[in-house]
């Protein structure tokens, strides 16, 4: 019962709210973990390929790190680095010691869209570009599973996620319960998951490039489950991507309500079976692009739509 007195109106007892008359809303809905004051975030739209990237910084030493940064914002990034002074660095333990670079992160060789690391190493000198090792694709430092990616005093732990593609990683921060899951888990849905059916693609002046293999639907659902429901329910989940202008979901809300990966695993192969989507538009030049411009500027061509 809700009872209202003047402008405030109170809920004078317990109320569950449904949805599809399956599972309480109340089920999904956690405790907000709050970013400690010394924890810069920011989150980046582009509007064309519908990709996040994201800026996080120790806000004391400045040191920054972005994900998933997009050729075409490279100015733009570089611009909020310099004006909050901020050094995008990087650091590495190793056996032999520390390591430290200027960096950008990707969670895994894009399909849609450039990386901007590419851009971001002519524009900021020092930058390091960073994938995983299984991506297949060229970088600077390439990481492992559970490799700690440390900036000032805070770090990502490196979860591989395969099945989108078999180099996807999801970077989690456990001290702000927070992970960035790329491709893997989107909100309310998931990456792809047929990219081996391009294999060898053709692209302009003859050049073919082997694209990112080892889509499976079977080995995404696993990744998912195994890695990303297992992380605590109330872990915010930031995706590469959103079409429909979400920003941010839990691991509750996904386990509970994502139509598809809340389906039993034969329920969810055969939706991803059957999903028909069409070629990725950007594919021919994404992918390429993507394998080596981590350490390499990429030409656009200008005029080209």
């Amino acid at each position: 019962m809700i009872a209202c007195g003047r402008n405030i109106c109170r809920v004078a007892s317990p109320t569950v709210l449904r949805g599809n008359g399956t599972r309480a809303m109340a089920d999904v809905l956690t405790e907000r973990v709050p970013f400690s004051r010394d924890f810069l975030f920011r989150q980046f739209f582009d509007p064309i390929s519908s990709t996040y990237t994201y800026l996080l910084a120790d806000v004391n030493d400045k040191e920054a790190i972005l994900i998933d940064p997009v050729i075409e914002w490279a100015d733009r990034d570089k611009t909020i680095v310099e004006e909050l002074g901020l050094k995008l660095k990087y650091a590495r333990e190793l056996p032999t010691g520390r390591i430290d670079h200027y960096l950008a992160l990707n969670t895994h060789m894009h399909a849609d869209h450039i990386t901007g690391t590419g851009r971001l190493k002519g524009l900021l000198p020092g930058c390091k570009s960073v994938i995983s090792r299984s991506s297949g694709a060229k970088a600077d430092v390439l990481l492992e599973p559970n490799d700690q990616v440390q900036f000032g005093r805070h770090q990502l732990r490196v979860l591989p996620t395969p099945g989108h593609t078999e180099g996807c990683i999801t970077y989690v921060c456990d001290e702000q319960a927070i992970a960035f899951t790329g491709d893997a888990l989107l909100i309310r849905g998931c990456g792809r998951t047929d990219f081996q059916l391009y294999d060898i693609i053709a692209v302009r002046s003859n050049y073919y490039a082997t694209c990112a293999q080892g889509g499976s639907a079977t080995i995404l659902y696993k990744s998912v489950h195994e890695k990303i429901f297992t992380l605590p329910r109330n872990y915010r989940l930031y995706p590469a991507h959103d079409y429909n202008g979400r920003t941010v979901t839990t691991v509750a809300e996904e386990e509970a309500l994502n139509p598809r990966l809340s389906k039993s695993l034969e329920e969810f192969v055969r939706i991803m079976n059957n999903l028909n989507l069409p070629y990725p538009k950007m594919i021919d030049k994404a992918v390429p692009a993507n394998k080596v411009c981590g350490l390499y500027e990429v030409e656009e061509e200008k005029g080209e739509q």
